[in-house]
């Protein structure tokens, strides 16, 4: 095997005459130059290495949950100069001949992916791995041109092309040895099911699809002669291959143990979390089942701990309401309410306030239900309501620790708001969020659960509003001239007053799985707490006079933000449009 720190000497039959010396090397400071690592976690992977005779460094990287397989293999892909494969590039037959043992490619993530006149094409997870690739033309026979593929990518082909054309949950299938009906008041015939290879590998390979696809959540939705699993990505559902039915009472028992759940109860919803490591990524899973008509449906919220950026302009803040909301965030105490509905990024903003804020001069506590993103250097604190640990109760106890700054997970009820309020008028500052369509309807809320009006003016500081919108795929959109009928009725003119208005559209590609879209990005509008708007809250006024005031201010609309990135070419309007129409 090659080692970490040894040269790798070029073969004239070899797909990789022009690598470098101390290729690991070269492969740990790209990765380091990139930002992808720290030099610690290196030497780490590195030590490791040293003590085993099967562990390549990347492969190490991945296991221990460093890196993604993609950062990997984009790694790899730059120091040999050879070319990254995508998963949409792999034929359905093997071109390597016979000679080729299968259980050699799976072992070592080789794939088969073309045979020229004079020589054979293949995708390698690690291509450093010289001697795999001497040891292929041997067995080839003829020269092997190698390029770069994901792990999980190989595997799946390797499956592919061996199970005759069918896909790997096809297989799964056809090894699973359920019986037709299976009577769910049997809880050891289900645990023995569950417990089957073929149903573990089944839900593995839900999770590990979900991964790849950036899925927050899995839908796994049991119905009479079906069951459906769908995934959500960038905010949008969408169904993916599923399990057959007869495997629905197995598929939900695995995902309940795995959860530490309850298999036998099947009248109640419940509640667990899973911790585990796919395609190199350590992800914290939230588990929720209730009854349904069929069967259990199960929602996963996968929690990538690793992928999250606590960084505004990543998270597409900019401009004016970034910088209102900068300023806010700097004062020694008040409140900050930030409003959406769920699924808006609330949390992550949320957090991303508190990396900004978090220093050694400050102690920040947090409340939370549940803790999604581990901080380091706050105190978070999960509520347990079955214990009676609330978020009132919570707050209660924690304004006798000497906090600088309080974050609450969700303003829920009024005990709540009046601890918040009272920690805001004793000098903290309290970041908390609120269940509402807009900025303006944050102060409606507050005083529709009872809080008093007062104290709401003397409190709050600002109140930002927002949504999430899918960000164009950068490798794949295209621009178009917008109609005049369309410049005038959206006004488009405040954003690009000269030349065409181009507006951007998806066009889709395989770096996007022919979405046109990849990743989201946030609109927002914050509305800071005026003289006038103060006014405005002592009497009681509508939230729609309250946005107006706010707009006379020079606030911008969620939906202008929204627009403004659609002419920047950031999303589309049709995207602005589907999230924004309640504004």
């Amino acid at each position: 095997m090659v080692t970490q720190t040894s040269s790798v000497s070029p073969s004239p039959t070899s797909a990789n005459e022009n690598l470098p010396t101390d290729c690991y090397g070269q492969f740990a400071d790209c990765l380091v130059r990139k930002g992808k690592v720290r030099e610690a976690e290196i030497n780490r992977a590195r030590r490791l290495a040293a003590q085993t005779d099967d562990q390549t460094l990347p492969t190490l990287l991945m296991k221990l949950g460093i890196l993604s397989e993609r950062d990997i293999a984009e790694a790899l892909a730059e120091v040999t100069r050879l070319p990254l494969i995508g998963g949409s590039d792999y034929p359905e037959a093997s071109p390597l001949p016979d000679t080729v043992a299968s259980r050699f490619l799976k072992e070592n993530h080789i794939v088969g992916i073309g045979a020229l006149e004079d020589a054979f094409e293949v995708a390698i997870a690690d291509p450093l791995e010289q001697s795999l690739l001497d040891a292929l033309t041997l067995a080839c026979e003829k020269p092997v041109h190698a390029k770069v593929g994901l792990p999980s990518e190989i595997e799946r082909a390797i499956e592919h092309q061996l199970g005759a054309g069918k896909t790997l949950m096809g297989q799964l299938v056809d090894n699973f040895g359920g019986d037709d009906e299976v009577n769910e008041a049997d809880v050891e015939h289900l645990k023995d099911l569950a417990s089957e290879a073929p149903v573990i590998r089944m839900v593995n390979l839900i999770m590990q699809r979900a991964v790849e696809s950036r899925a927050s959540d899995i839908h796994v939705e049991p119905f009479e002669e079906r069951l459906k699993v769908r995934f959500r990505v960038d905010g949008v559902l969408k169904e993916v291959e599923s399990p057959p039915v007869r495997s629905t009472a197995a598929v939900i028992s695995r995902i309940k143990i795995m959860a530490k759940l309850n298999i036998a109860e099947r009248r109640l919803p419940q509640d667990g979390r899973i911790k585990l490591q796919v395609v190199g990524k350590e992800l914290d899973l939230r588990v929720s089942t209730v009854p349904t008509m069929f069967g259990e449906s199960v929602v996963i919220r996968l929690l990538h701990k690793e992928s999250i950026k606590f960084d505004f302009a990543s998270l597409g803040f900019d401009g004016d309401a970034l910088e209102k909301f900068l300023q806010v965030l700097a004062l020694p105490h008040g409140i900050i309410l930030i409003t959406g509905p769920t699924g808006s990024g609330k949390s992550t903003t949320l957090y991303t306030a508190l990396h900004r804020i978090n220093t050694p001069e400050r102690k920040i506590i947090t409340v939370e239900d549940p803790v999604e993103y581990q901080l380091e250097g706050v105190n978070q604190i999960q509520t347990k309501a079955q214990i009676g640990l609330t978020f009132a109760s919570a707050l209660r106890s924690i304004v006798r620790q000497d906090p600088d700054v309080i974050m609450i997970g969700e303003m829920r009820d009024l005990e709540t708001a009046r601890i918040a309020v009272q920690s805001a008028l004793t000098g903290h500052l309290v970041l908390s969020t609120l269940h509402t369509n807009d900025a303006a309807g944050g102060v409606t809320r507050l005083l529709d659960m009872g809080l008093e009006d007062y104290l709401i003016t003397s409190t709050v500081n600002g109140i930002l509003g927002q949504r999430l919108v899918r960000r164009l795929c950068p490798h794949c959109h295209e621009t178009y001239p917008a109609l005049p009928e369309v410049v005038a009725e959206l006004k488009l003119r405040r954003y690009q007053p000269r030349g065409e208005v181009m507006l951007p559209r998806p066009v889709g590609c395989e770096l996007c799985d022919g979405l046109g879209y990849k990743g989201r990005l946030s609109i927002q509008e914050f509305l800071v707490m005026s003289d006038d708007i103060r006014r405005l809250v002592m009497t009681h006024a509508q939230a729609r006079l309250i946005e107006e005031q706010a707009l006379k201010e020079g606030m911008y609309t969620m939906y202008e933000d929204g627009l403004r990135k659609a002419v920047a070419g950031l999303t589309t309007i049709e995207e602005v449009l589907r999230v924004t129409s309640d504004n």
